[in-house]
């Protein structure tokens, strides 16, 4: 018989690392936003109905670039389709009881460090593990918003640019451990660094907005690996 783990307070629990992690990104944000000329009430909605890192940040270039509803949504779309994937992947996990609109709560929760602890600690997990394991990432993500804004009103201009290099240091702490590992990981990254490059230089004559920059990039890029590193059946690369 498979093991249901479905307490709130276990959900909490697990998630206290995701949430203090995500402290120190959504200020990054929050500076970020702020800096940029979006009202800090605005960011912190902003985080509170998105909880996305690299959604809202591609987001906020676009927007402070004033790029139109359609760029942006494409992008977004783009970007944060893997969470689609996470959540019908995890729906086979979750308690089978559980309903239509309790499956949609959860889905809106769903990021990648979400994901992979609850698709991986427990047998089988209900409703109120996923609140739980939602609840307090999402708070850490939409208060750190709120003291990056916050900070952004009142540190000197010095400080704040020194702080935003932050975001591009905490990219790159995500993205080299596994590209030392997997080399699939390598090849699209230098992939993706070798598209911005050249669509950057095609810029001097095709005028590109940012937006389908993010757009043009990404699709390429992961349907050229996805060609080269096809997953086996068996789950392996």
């Amino acid at each position: 018989m498979e093991y249901l783990e479905n307490r709130f307070s276990q959900g909490i629990r697990d998630s206290v690392p995701i949430g203090l992690g995500y402290l120190s990104v959504s200020f990054t944000f929050g500076m970020a936003a702020v800096s940029g000329g979006l009202p800090l009430g605005a960011a912190v909605i902003m985080s509170l109905t998105n909880l996305t890192s690299a959604g809202q940040f591609s987001a906020l270039t676009l927007i402070i670039e004033q790029a139109g509803l359609f760029e942006l949504a494409l992008s977004q779309l783009v970007i944060n389709l893997r969470y689609a994937l996470m959540s019908l992947s995890l729906s086979q996990k979750v308690d089978q009881k559980m309903k239509a609109y309790e499956r949609a709560m959860i889905a809106f929760g769903i990021t990648d460090e979400i994901f992979a602890l609850s698709s991986s600690r427990y047998e089988r997990i209900g409703k109120w593990y996923m609140l739980g394991l939602m609840t307090f990432p999402i708070a850490c993500w939409t208060f750190g918003t709120f003291l990056g804004g916050a900070a952004s009103e009142i540190l000197p201009l010095a400080i704040r640019d020194a702080l935003g290099i932050a975001i591009y240091g905490m990219f790159l702490a995500i993205i080299i451990p596994p590209a030392q590992k997997i080399k699939a990981i390598r090849v699209v990254l230098l992939l993706s660094i070798s598209l911005s490059c050249l669509v950057a230089f095609l810029q001097h004559w095709v005028a590109i907005s940012s937006g389908f920059v993010i757009i043009v990039c990404t699709v390429l890029a992961t349907a050229i690996c996805a060609w080269l590193f096809p997953v086996e059946e068996n789950g392996h690369v």
